[in-house]
């Protein structure tokens, strides 16, 4: 018997109000959420928390505006009191509320299109939502929910149980290395934000992205850098003689290299080592992301200043929080300020979350240890199929060397597959009895349309297709995040659609 069921449209994905996916089991509804579709989206109660706002966030919002003789207006609930703060001046509205009841802050504005739109985008790069969690305990305090969801979480100090896992993937650093953030995205912006100030005060304001990155750490890099000239992206992991080039003509203003290790969709590893090489002799700072592998997968901090991750994935593996990490490298040039600089301005995980994680930290290395098992024979099964083109993954034979001289073992592989088909997307997607969902690195497998829910603008344009083209990524790309299912039944799953 497979170990997959159907899941409806709109189905969470675990069955927990804190699930971070849920179920797009067609192509319609694909396109449907993207374009707004109200035969859609009424039937979605959750989604991806950083691109859907969640039902308690909006529960507790249209509760609060109430309290407040706000009505009228849109609530925004957010991580922290300065999180509050940034929205508000990124807003730059006059006429906005701040709110503060109970713990619990927001900026309220008059009912607005724009403004709503602007809110959302920034909070989405940043992410600086409120928790589900924290809005939970909230609506209960309230008297509004009869109590919080029953969940098993670790008992006694959970912040000194997450760093003792964490440390044996970071090699040589101490708990103050290791700064917890409310998901993976604040912890990219705490970051880049820390680096860009260092760097600011030495002239440097350049970044310089390598390779596709997802598709907030690029609006961060183009949104947040003092102008359009101090933004660079060079597409090509592999193309060293061209970063070496632009190194040597604009080396004494670069602030900072960023990349995914590996590449989000491709997979695509550069040579870690030379490129950390080349930007410590131009005084550029080094930050990497190793999310769509794992931290635990990957040595990558001693070729870092920063490395930034989510813990979202595979770590918090049952799929039902949001987390990240920014690990500081002891020995970097400028590790004391960045880690006063970090401490200061990360957006910490709310303490039900962190009790969580600490108690889902411990499966980690059981976790992967099963996907690293599953993902070679569902790579071999793809690969050897006639209906699929192309497939990625850490150990495709562009980058499988690269890969392999920072992974901590041969077999490190993550588990995230990518491929394209030679027939329709379409057909294969509706018929493939696996989970349907936004997000990976959890214990159910999920497959997704990735250029779809990432760029559908780009899917859906002349301009935006031929800016895929030259990243050498196709529309139609899916993405495999394989979960803890035996991999006969996920084989069995995609033969029976690809048939």
């Amino acid at each position: 018997m497979s170990a997959f069921t159907d899941l409806p449209l709109g189905r969470p994905i675990p069955d927990s109000p804190h699930a971070t996916s849920c179920s797009l089991p067609t192509m319609r509804a694909v396109r449907g959420y993207e374009e707004k579709d109200p035969d859609i989206t009424r039937q979605m109660t959750s989604g991806y928390p950083r691109f859907v706002v969640h039902p308690l966030l909006q529960q507790l919002a249209a509760h609060l505006l109430e309290k407040h003789g706000l009505r009228g207006r849109t609530l925004w609930l957010v991580s922290s009191a300065a999180m509050r703060e940034r929205l508000a001046a990124h807003l730059g509205s006059a006429d906005l509320v701040r709110l503060e009841d109970d713990g619990i802050h927001g900026v309220a504005h008059p009912a607005s299109t724009e403004l709503a739109a602007q809110a959302k985008t920034f909070l989405q790069h940043v992410g600086g939502f409120l928790s589900s969690r924290a809005a939970e305990d909230r609506l209960v305090r309230a008297g509004l929910r009869p109590a919080a969801i029953a969940e098993n979480a670790f008992a006694g100090d959970a912040l000194a149980e997450t760093r003792r896992h964490l440390r044996a993937g970071f090699a040589g650093v101490e708990d103050r290395d290791l700064l917890l953030t409310n998901c993976g995205m604040s912890a990219i912006e705490a970051a880049f934000r820390a680096l860009s100030e260092v760097q600011a005060a030495r002239g440097r304001t350049i970044w310089v992205q390598l390779g596709w990155l997802y598709l907030d750490t690029s609006a961060l890099l183009k949104k947040f850098t003092p102008g359009a000239d101090d933004y660079l992206h060079l597409p090509n992991v592999f193309d060293f003689s061209t970063l070496e080039r632009v190194f040597a003509e604009k080396g004494h203003r670069i602030a900072g290299l960023i990349a995914e290790v590996p590449t989000n969709p491709l997979l695509q590893t550069p040579d870690v080592a030379a490129l950390a090489a080349l930007a410590r002799r131009h005084g550029a700072a080094v930050l990497f992301d190793p999310s769509m592998a794992s931290a635990f997968n990957l040595a990558l901090l001693p070729h870092a200043d920063l490395v930034a991750v989510s813990l979202t994935k595979y770590t918090a593996s049952e799929g039902d929080l949001l987390a990240g990490l920014v690990a500081v490298n002891p020995a970097g040039r400028d590790a004391t300020a960045l880690r006063a600089r970090l401490a200061e301005i990360v957006e910490p995980l709310y303490p039900r979350d962190l009790a969580r994680l600490a108690l889902e930290i411990g499966e980690t290395r059981a976790f992967l240890d099963r996907v690293h098992r599953s993902v070679p024979r569902i790579v071999d099964f793809l690969s050897g199929h006639r209906a699929v083109k192309d497939v990625y993954w850490a150990l495709h034979p562009s980058s499988r060397d690269n890969y392999l001289r920072i992974a901590r073992s041969p077999d490190a592989v993550g588990g995230m597959i990518t491929f394209t088909l030679r027939g329709a997307l379409e057909p294969f997607y509706d018929r493939v009895a696996l989970p349907k969902g936004p997000s990976f690195g959890m214990k159910t497998t999920l497959i997704c349309p990735f250029m779809y829910l990432a760029h559908y603008n780009l899917v859906t344009t002349d301009a935006g297709r031929a800016e895929l083209a030259a990243s050498g990524l196709d529309p139609h790309l899916l993405r495999l995040g394989v979960g803890s299912e035996p991999a006969e039944d996920i084989i069995a799953a995609l033969a029976a659609a690809l048939a």
